[in-house]
């Protein structure tokens, strides 16, 4: 049976086809497009202002939430930044103090002794080295750490600027809203204007319905727009077992001469090491 008015409507919607193409020749497809878009038109006009309100309020109720929802967002990114920014100059300028350090005790191997004062206290050359050596691989330890964070601030530098992105859309989204709103305020400030003194019917108790959505929706905006407004170590020293002088010093070397154009570029005066000076 089903199968039956299938074929029936097929062969209606040929004969219709062929009808129309020989009525109206190659323009047939022009004259169903533009009856289409008649009924959607009429579709369109036949809704009531109340409902087209309605549905706005419902989009403003979406919209507002997600500006909420970025904007705690953002809130939280830049904390985030803000405190790895922190972080990542207090490294940098661990770092560079210990580099100060390395630079202190490597100077004093450069004169052979067998005793060497720090602070009022003596230690062997041997202890100078171990020493040096634990510091430096703290050194190289710490540079791995601060890149790393570095790479991480990059990344939530990204995501805050992603979310500040966002919720400027989602403004945008909320103006073009509030225009839709007033537009059809307006609309309905002349059919209740038209309503007055004319033969024209027009249901008060609809009319009251549609002016308290209006205040509502307005409300809802003025809260929306208040809220919105205030809304808005050094890593451990690595164990040395035993310590190659010749390797140690020739790798401390290497690095400072890496590290010495941009240091000799802006010259800053050497500290001693913490707490400690070395004898000649």
């Amino acid at each position: 049976m089903i199968t039956r008015w299938l074929k029936m409507g097929a062969i209606a919607a040929v004969g219709l086809g062929l009808a129309g193409g020989l009525l109206f020749g190659k323009d047939v497809v022009s004259y169903v497009r533009s009856s289409a878009k008649g009924v959607r038109t009429v579709v369109k006009d036949s809704v009531p202002i109340e409902f087209e309100l309605r549905r706005a309020r419902d989009l403003l109720e979406e919209i507002i939430p997600e500006m909420h929802a970025n904007i705690r967002l953002i809130a939280q990114e830049e904390v985030e930044v803000a405190a790895l920014k922190a972080e990542i100059a207090k490294g940098q300028e661990g770092l560079e103090d210990e580099r100060v350090k390395i630079r202190t005790l490597r100077g004093s191997l450069e004169t052979p002794q067998a005793q060497y004062v720090f602070a009022g206290r003596q230690y062997s050359r041997g202890d100078v080295k171990v020493d040096l050596a634990a510091r430096f691989e703290r050194l190289k330890e710490g540079e791995l750490v601060l890149a790393s964070k570095e790479r991480l601030l990059a990344s939530r530098e990204n995501s805050l600027n992603a979310a500040v992105q966002l919720l400027e859309k989602t403004r945008s989204q909320k103006h073009i809203l509030e225009n839709k709103i007033e537009t059809l305020a307006s609309q309905y400030r002349i059919v209740k204007a038209a309503s007055v003194g004319s033969k024209v019917q027009v249901d008060n108790g609809k009319l009251a319905q549609t002016e308290k959505l209006i205040a509502q929706i307005q409300k809802r905006l003025d809260v929306a727009e208040r809220v919105l407004a205030h809304e808005s170590r050094f890593v451990e020293a690595i164990p040395v077992d035993t310590v190659l002088e010749a390797d140690l010093v020739a790798q401390v070397d290497e690095y400072f001469q890496e590290h010495e154009a941009p240091a000799e570029a802006n010259p800053s005066p050497v500290a001693k090491a913490p707490g400690s000076e070395a004898s000649d």
